[in-house]
């Protein structure tokens, strides 16, 4: 009994885990099939190309805007290090009035959507004359609640007694935090890193807002503006090339850090 239990429980959870990859697998294969077999597709392609890439790299700056993103999404994941670890180390490790009012209402800042300070953040936008530059796009991501959450419980994690020596070794606040601290919450460092990349890399609806300049689109952009502006000519093979080369970064990045990730999200919310 144990054993059939077994067999159907890795029989679910291969299904499950099909039905994930199935719709990648068809991307990224209709992506490299002629424009007049995609109807007709099949598991296995009857015929591979690379003509839907060569066209829509002839179509848009693809290139330049993947570095735009690039730069981004790399400025941003790396302000949301530093400043959420700093925010993280004064709500666990440093004691005064009023932290763990100033904790709730960061984590209440997670309920609101994104929308309701949207026009509050352009008008800001405009008044700081940041229209149509990177600042734009870097500054206003740089406050995440969800890394100041991750960092804090990482360092609630981390013995007082390694803090106190390096107090005792003459170490300030930052060395302590990126000198003595960080080497030890290395997955959760990785985990905020893919996480606050990926939120920024696939960010549509702001840089649409705020980036009006094709020399200064992201990648996302870009490509929503290729699919749905007209510039694809319909072709559906164009618009999945975009597509795989949009989410290839942050697939690339997840397969080389899933260890790091995994083991961060199951043991951050151990210690409280």
């Amino acid at each position: 009994m144990k054993k059939i239990k077994h067999i159907i429980m890795y029989f679910l959870l291969t299904c499950a885990a099909l039905s994930f990859i199935y719709p990648f697998y068809w991307m990224i294969i209709a992506s490299l099939t002629p424009e007049q077999l995609i109807a007709g597709f099949t598991l296995i392609p009857r015929e591979l190309t690379l003509e839907n890439y060569r066209s829509m790299i002839e179509k848009i700056p693809i290139f330049r805007a993947f570095l735009n993103s690039v730069f981004v999404a790399s400025a941003s994941t790396t302000g949301i290090l530093v400043f959420g670890s700093m925010v993280g180390y004064a709500l666990s490790k440093i004691r005064y009035r009023g932290r763990e009012l100033i904790f709730y209402i960061i984590i209440f800042t997670m309920t609101l959507p994104f929308q309701i300070t949207l026009i509050p953040n352009y008008i800001l936008m405009i008044r700081f004359q940041w229209v149509d530059t990177f600042a734009a796009l870097i500054i206003p991501a740089l406050n995440s609640a969800f890394a100041i959450i991750m960092f804090r419980q990482a360092f609630k994690s981390i013995p007082n007694d390694l803090i106190d020596a390096a107090r005792v070794d003459g170490c300030s606040h930052l060395r302590i935090i990126f000198g003595v601290l960080w080497p030890n919450i290395i997955p959760t460092i990785i985990t905020v890193s893919i996480i606050s990349f990926m939120n920024s890399w696939n960010d549509v609806l702001w840089p649409l807002i705020v980036i009006r300049d094709a020399d200064l689109m992201t990648m996302p952009q870009l490509v929503t503006l290729f699919s749905v502006g007209g510039r694809s000519d319909a072709q559906l093979g164009v618009k999945l090339a975009s597509a795989v080369l949009l989410a290839l970064p942050i697939i690339i990045a997840y397969i080389i850090f899933q260890k790091h990730f995994i083991r961060s999200m199951a043991t951050s919310g151990l210690k409280g």
